[in-house]
């Protein structure tokens, strides 16, 4: 995204260095009368008036810190159309108030000033009446799902006032996923039959690959294949994809990529154009073509490369399993350009991993109230959520209606991450959910190990959101043990060999760490807890302190100290976490404390 961002006064300063971290502001510019020491950001009034004409087409987003009033009379002499106006949000200096003002449809302002005022908590405020009478954005949820827009803004518009003025709005889905189908929101739009009246037909938009369609959001599933002679021009094989599309009224805009044999992988005008296009390649060996079947294959071709197919098998392979070729080989010839044959297979699978997102999202003990604003943000952003159950029920109330929760089991872990990953690869941002911070026994580390399996021109951006650990929060409510040298260690075996876990507390032990117990007890490890409470009994006195926290961040939350030789086994859980006190650890008053010496 490229955006900028604008002060009218000094007051904003800080504000606006604040935005030029987030990935929503590449520029800032100040314009005040003011006098400042720091002066180096600073820009007169027609100075940012030369900067607006010169960069209204080029950027995403212009964020606007200032009144309401003042952004009318800068923004309105440079206002063109909905289609080409960048997004416009309008932001009080201290970041509490949050207006998306211009592209809520066109541009997802709305959905930024949702991520924004997560940084900033701060409020976002709209008049859309999409948004507060809980309509489906028709001409913008695909943006979210991976896909292209496609019909002027004049038939978007209808379809939009039409269901705003409470007519029933309908679609005919054809390609892509339908994943998007399970949102709340959705269900306020109906799928089209197949002998609909021409008034409904008017009031529908297609998901499609066609090009036929006035109103069509366009999933990524065209793989074009794709054969040359050595040296075929760009001319030649750039016509030709236009001439194979237009005739069998195909978009573009529905390309997930190229597909060829791997000798092409230095033919300049295959290279040349993937780069102008920003289109994905895929590249198979001969002996991967030569394994599928055809219906035109070739015996010269295969003399001459070792398989019978080019273009038709290598979009078949691309497309994956359940493809259909949908357009045969045809071969577009000139006297001196060279030769180029073309074929077309449909995936039932959108592709456009430089879209999807994976982020990793620590949400914390469980109360929204110690969820981070850097997590709210990455939630907003997300359209689908995966991850345990429990945990998707504490998180609930942040959801908004157009966002998609997949409920997954405890022990479904690596299931959890793969399909996160596979929506990732289709377009899609996903948020995957770990409770108190993912990169402490939760989900981080599966991600990133899973994801490299991917090559790396095709791999989904992947981010990890910290959280809060259920051991700093139950800390913090009993007083301060870590304040010294602690480990946490878990006593679940089901990763780890039990053998190894006992070296580690022997280790803690003997280095006289504070240690945090997670995974203590379940009902079928319920051995391994009293194990370890007799390692320590041996090393530390009978009257170390012991903290025994249960759900903490919960309404069920439970907290108790008590003596290691005391510890009740039975009342302790798998939702419970224990903190055992070293030499240094005392009860004062009733906090527990670990004292570091500053006494």
């Amino acid at each position: 995204m490229k955006g900028i961002a604008i002060g009218f006064s000094s007051s904003s300063r800080n504000l606006l260095e604040r935005l030029l971290e987030t990935e929503f502001t590449n520029q800032i510019y100040i314009s005040s009368s003011n006098q400042d020491e720091n002066k180096d950001l600073e820009i007169s009034s027609s100075e940012v008036k030369e900067i607006l004409k010169e960069c209204w087409k080029e950027v995403d987003l212009i964020i606007f810190v200032g009144s309401l009033s003042a952004s009318v009379r800068l923004f309105h002499p440079y206002l063109i159309s909905k289609d080409k106006d960048p997004g416009i949000i309008v932001m009080d200096h201290k970041g509490s108030k949050i207006i998306p003002l211009i592209g809520l449809h066109q541009s997802n302002t709305e959905k930024i000033a949702h991520q924004i005022s997560h940084l900033f908590d701060g409020e976002v405020i709209t008049t859309n009446k999409s948004t507060t009478n809980k309509l489906f954005n028709i001409d913008q949820f695909g943006y979210s799902w991976g896909w292209k827009r496609s019909g002027s803004i004049k038939n978007w518009s209808r379809l939009v006032i039409a269901q705003s003025n409470q007519h029933p709005v309908f679609f005919h889905q054809t390609s892509g996923s339908n994943i998007w189908k399970n949102s709340e929101l959705s269900k306020t739009v109906f799928e089209m039959g197949t002998t609909e009246v021409s008034e409904v037909q008017e009031r529908t938009f297609h998901i499609s690959s066609s090009n036929q369609y006035k109103n069509t959001w366009h999933p990524p599933t065209l793989w074009i294949g794709i054969g040359c002679e050595r040296n075929t021009s760009k001319k030649l094989i750039r016509n030709a994809i236009d001439d194979c599309l237009i005739s069998n009224e195909l978009s573009e805009l529905s390309i997930a990529g190229l597909a060829t044999v791997d000798l092409k992988k230095n033919e300049k005008a295959i290279l040349e154009i993937i780069k102008e296009k920003n289109w994905p390649i895929r590249y198979f060996s001969s002996i991967e073509l030569s394994q599928i079947d055809v219906p035109n294959p070739s015996v010269t071709v295969f003399k001459e490369i070792g398989t019978p197919s080019v273009a038709e098998a290598a979009c078949i392979v691309a497309a994956g399993e359940e493809s259909k070729l949908i357009i045969e080989k045809k071969i577009y010839k000139e006297d001196d350009s060279g030769a180029v044959t073309l074929s077309i297979a449909e995936s039932p699978n959108q592709f456009a991993p430089g879209k999807g997102e994976v982020h990793i999202v620590g949400s914390g003990p469980g109360d929204l109230s110690y969820l981070t604003g850097d997590a709210k943000k990455a939630l907003t952003k997300c359209s689908v959520w995966i991850g345990y159950k429990i945990y998707l029920d504490l998180l609930e109330p942040f959801r908004s209606s157009g966002q998609i929760r997949i409920d997954s089991e405890l022990t479904q872990e690596k299931k959890r991450c793969e399909k996160a990953i596979q929506l990732a690869e289709q377009g899609i941002k996903v948020a995957i959910i770990s409770s108190g911070d993912a990169g402490i026994y939760g989900m981080a580390g599966l991600v990133i190990e899973l994801s490299q399996t991917i090559k790396n021109e095709f791999r989904p951006l992947v981010e990890i959101h910290p959280g809060i650990s259920s051991v700093q929060l139950a800390a913090s409510i009993a007083g301060a043990p870590l304040m010294n040298d602690f480990c946490v260690i878990s006593l679940s075996d089901k990763l780890t060999p039990w053998e190894k876990i006992e070296n580690r507390i022997e280790g803690a032990i003997q280095g006289d760490f504070v240690v945090a117990i997670f995974n203590p007890r379940s009902q079928e490890r319920n051995w391994q807890l009293q194990k370890t409470i007799s390692m320590f009994l041996k090393a530390r006195g009978s009257k170390t302190p012991v903290l025994i926290a249960r759900q903490v961040g919960r309404a069920e939350q439970s907290i108790k100290l008590c003596k290691l030789s005391t510890i009740n086994i039975d009342e302790i859980d798998m939702f419970t976490l224990l903190i055992i006190g070293n030499s240094y650890t005392k009860i004062l008053g009733n906090k527990f404390v670990t004292q570091r010496g500053y006494f």
